[in-house]
């Protein structure tokens, strides 16, 4: 099968969609199957990528981690032509995700759409009127997933909030899986080490983008809260973003620099010697869709303790493999479930920690991806052929057009509802 993946962000940016489409890559290819990534350009891109096209594209767009792409280049047509596709599966709904369109419309093939994230959690990276904004982003992303052939949720909650907003194409829960192979291995110790952290401290750790998004401001006011009773206590941060800078500047303001622990994006095999180096896991993001680093941290018998969100309650269990806290509860309440865990007799603690690798088990990137592909298969299956040499020159024309204005009746539709909302609720 020859598999066109299409995405806004890919390596080296790192975030839930890009390892997403690196990993599904991965694995595809690894049995059998032909996969061709088109995304924008970044900055340290690898030289030596093999089956991946960049657009030029804009970089830092407003002060975040993204890139916007510029017009499509020339040869990109001809590159697409040649791999021959026999599914296009899009990752967003802006940009490339509408170049992914016109791509599925043009070869008469099935179109898939990852509904990667909630977009209206994004808006502050866009200086016009948040409400509008995050209107218009949700009913365009409606629109466009009623466009495709069939629609991928990252998690149940994520499936439901689909359904309600009235996406009426099939949706299929697919999370991205984790490589439980990968998170087998990894020394905590050796890591520990590396990062100047005493093998008998208690360690908190998080790892992510640091974004405004996040709900870093939370966490951090509850991790610190815990650090101050607790002298034993660190904190260790894996990950970078806009928001780091005045993070650290407020342990430093608490004198809690000593024990804050910072560093970069890392990969495997450093990635999993990070996740064993700490004792619990925090996450407090309420704008994720599954929260791929819940998982990874249960794939390395890491209990984790976050706030009740979309993608985060499928996976953590309430005092099973960790601690599932209200979206309403405050950061002391947050603290004070750190220092119920930390509190625990150690044979309470490992069995917290063998209840989240179970849990991994079942978010294994094996399962995932295999059934990505049997509904590749089944979709291709419904009469979706590859036989575009076949069309008129007139019936290409034509799907290209219907396609083109698809698009932008959708535009229209969720620029139209968000303005009419704004307007319903002046006085």
């Amino acid at each position: 099968m020859n598999i066109l993946m299409m995405t806004n962000t890919y390596l080296p940016h790192i975030g839930g969609v890009a390892r997403s489409v690196e990993a599904f890559s991965r694995y595809y290819r690894q049995h059998g199957h032909k996969v061709l990534i088109i995304a924008p350009e970044f900055p340290q891109m690898p030289e030596d990528e093999v089956d991946v096209i960049r657009i030029p594209a804009i970089q830092r767009f407003n002060g975040s981690d993204f890139s916007v792409v510029l017009p499509v280049p020339h040869f990109l047509g001809e590159e697409i032509e040649a791999f021959e596709p026999d599914i296009v599966h899009s990752h967003h709904p802006f940009l490339i995700g509408s170049m992914a369109r016109l791509v599925a419309k043009k070869y008469n093939i099935p179109l898939v759409f990852t509904h990667h994230t909630m977009y209206e959690q994004y808006t502050h990276y866009v200086p016009v009127d948040a409400e509008t904004l995050q209107h218009f982003a949700v009913k365009l992303a409606t629109s466009y997933a009623n466009m495709c052939d069939q629609v991928f949720a990252p998690s149940e909650s994520i499936a439901a909030v689909l359904q309600r907003r009235n996406v009426s194409t099939p949706i299929e829960v697919i999370a991205t899986g984790v490589d439980l192979n990968e998170f087998a291995c990894g020394s905590g110790f050796g890591f520990r080490q590396v990062m100047g952290i005493s093998e008998d401290a208690f360690v908190v750790g998080h790892l992510g983008r640091l974004a405004p998004e996040k709900n870093l401001d939370y966490l951090s006011l509850a991790v610190q809260a815990f650090m101050k009773k607790e002298p034993r206590v660190h904190f260790l941060l894996v990950g970078k973003g806009s928001a780091k800078r005045q993070l650290v500047e407020s342990f430093t303001d608490l004198g809690l620099a000593a024990r804050l622990h910072t560093i970069g994006f890392i990969e495997q095999p450093f990635l999993v010697s990070a996740y064993r180096a700490m004792d619990v896991f925090v996450f407090s993001s309420q704008s994720e869709t599954q929260g791929m680093v819940v998982s990874e941290a249960m794939s390395a018998s890491v209990p984790v303790i976050a706030l009740d969100a979309p993608g985060v309650r499928e996976v953590v269990v309430d005092n099973c493999n960790g601690r599932l806290l209200d979206t309403q509860a405050s950061a002391n309440e947050f603290s004070d479930a750190l220092l119920g865990y930390y509190c625990l007799p150690m044979s309470m603690q490992q069995e917290f920690r063998r209840a989240a690798r179970a849990t991994a088990e079942s978010y294994s990137l094996d399962l995932c991806a295999e059934k990505s592909l049997k509904k590749y298969t089944e979709l291709l299956g419904n009469g979706y052929v590859h036989h575009h040499h076949e069309h008129q020159i007139w019936t290409d024309v034509v799907s290209l057009i219907q396609a083109e204005f698809d698009i932008i009746k959708g535009i229209t539709k969720a620029a139209v509802h968000a303005f009419t909302h704004k307007n319903k609720q002046k006085p």
